[in-house]
């Protein structure tokens, strides 16, 4: 179920501002494993005084079943259904800050609905980042393969031209979360409560398309 975060120390000015903005709407983060989706969206939420939801947590409650058992018993294209699913249910239940897996967005279905109920977020990421973060772990069923250096080279070719189409851009580095955070929330503020304008705060690692 759909965890509340407490609230953090921060500007209530521009919190506020943003979830007036938002009404009904989520914001949904998106972005290849290890882009930090769940660790930011946590502290988003947070600041933002929303609920934090992961959305591969929700399709594990629902299967009864870790992610790779039902990549190994019912196969990708199973779990991609159901994810949708989840995705859906989840998004007419807003306001509320959800973090995706990698390969949700590249659902036609799943963005229309993430554009017409939420804002969207890429978390951009460096192919050797994701491999630091996530060289250990053996729950990324799309990385049990020989050479998961290029698998990862791989996904990112076919899945960040598609994440391009999120609202917003922010680019996850090894830098400390609650810099990043501070961009998101920058960011959401340009977009919601701004003029619409592009903005670039290269420096700051934050893209906004209008």
């Amino acid at each position: 179920m759909a965890e509340t975060t407490s609230p953090a120390q921060a500007s209530p000015t521009l919190e506020a501002e943003i979830t007036a903005a938002l009404g009904p709407r989520s914001i949904v983060l998106v972005g290849m494993m290890g882009a930090g989706k769940s660790t930011i969206g946590r502290r988003l939420a947070a600041r933002l005084r929303l609920p934090f939801t992961d959305a591969d947590t929700e399709i594990e409650a629902a299967a009864g079943m870790s992610i790779p058992d039902i990549f190994e018993t019912h196969g990708e294209a199973h779990f991609r259904d159901g994810e949708a699913r989840v995705i859906a249910r989840l998004l007419d239940h807003g306001p509320a800050v959800l973090a995706t897996g990698g390969g949700a967005f590249l659902r036609e279905e799943t963005r229309n609905r993430i554009r017409d109920k939420a804002i969207s977020i890429w978390l951009k990421v460096d192919a050797d980042i994701i491999m630091r973060r996530v060289r250990r772990r053996a729950d990324r069923p799309l990385l049990q393969t020989e050479n998961p250096e290029a698998t990862v080279s791989r996904l990112l070719g076919e899945r960040e031209p598609v994440y391009q189409n999120a609202d917003l851009t922010i680019a996850s580095r090894d830098v400390p979360h609650d810099r990043i955070v501070d961009e998101c929330i920058a960011a959401l503020h340009t977009r919601l409560c701004g003029d619409n304008e592009a903005i670039q705060q290269t420096t700051d690692g934050i893209r906004a398309t209008p």
